[in-house]
Formats: structure tokens, C-alpha cells, sequence
């Protein structure tokens, strides 16, 4: 077997160990999310992947003044933070290099950033349809004020 296709072996063959470890690792977060779900306690900090406090500073930021942010929350953001950190990090660590550079980092978040590109897209579209809409109302009305009586 040439040195190519051991390489090309071993890459599928973490890519494999990944996606499996991916699948366990979202069987946890959605279990540790039912489990805050349920009991409607807070998670002891240590068994979060972010200090709580960076978390609600963060909320704090982009909510309006005075509402109140409920500990489930606080909780589950965490933990998705978390899972987004865990797959951005697998996504890197699926290239065959010894390091990670801000074009590893830039390819493995692109999909999370042209979600927001799609949703913007939608709103243009939805509003173009209803400007279309309301012209073809305008069309029905003059046909019907012009021939029919």
C-alpha cells in the first residue's frame, strides 16, 4: 500500500471516530438538556463547559434592560455552546495537519454563518413575493371594475 493511501486510510478512519464520537457526545448534551428540563435545577458549574457568569454577561448584552434570564436557560446555552464549540473543534481536527490556522477555523463555522445569509435571503424573497401579490391584486381589480358587471 503506497504512503497516499495509508494516509487516505487513516483520515477516513478518524473521520470515522469522530462522526461516532459526535453521535455519543449528542446523546450526552441531549440527555444532560432533558435532565435540566425535568428537574428545573441549575447544573453545578463544574459540569459545564463555560463558566455561567461568562454566559449570562454575554445574554445580558444582547436582551433588553430588566428581563430576567431563567436558570434553565443560562443552563442550555451552555450546553449547546458547548456541542458548537465540540463540532467546530472535530471539524478542524478532521484535517491531517499538526496545527489549526484561522482557514480551518473559518471553513469549519461557515456552515453556521451562511445560515444567517439563507435567513436574510428568505426575508428579501418573502417580501418580493408580497410586493408581486399585491400587484396581481391591483390586476384583479381592474379586470373585474373593467369587464365585469
Amino acid at each position: 500500500m503506497s504512503k497516499k493511501a495509508e494516509k487516505h486510510e487513516k483520515i477516513e478512519e478518524k473521520e470515522a471516530a469522530i462522526e461516532e464520537k459526535e453521535a455519543v457526545k449528542e446523546e450526552d448534551i441531549e440527555e444532560k438538556m432533558e435532565e435540566i428540563e425535568e428537574s428545573g435545577e441549575e447544573i453545578p458549574e463544574d459540569k459545564l463547559p463555560f463558566p455561567r457568569a461568562t454566559i449570562v454577561n454575554m445574554l445580558r448584552k444582547n436582551l433588553s434592560k430588566g428581563k430576567q434570564i431563567k436558570g434553565q436557560v443560562k443552563d442550555e446555552m451552555n450546553v449547546w455552546l458547548g456541542k458548537m464549540v465540540e463540532r467546530i473543534a472535530q471539524k478542524m481536527d478532521s484535517h491531517p495537519y499538526t496545527y489549526v490556522d484561522g482557514g480551518m477555523l473559518r471553513e469549519a463555522i461557515e456552515p453556521y454563518e451562511t445560515v444567517q445569509d439563507i435567513e436574510k435571503e428568505k426575508e428579501r424573497i418573502i417580501k418580493q413575493l408580497e410586493a408581486v401579490k399585491a400587484a396581481c391584486d391591483v390586476l384583479i381589480n381592474e379586470v373585474d371594475r373593467k369587464f365585469v358587471k
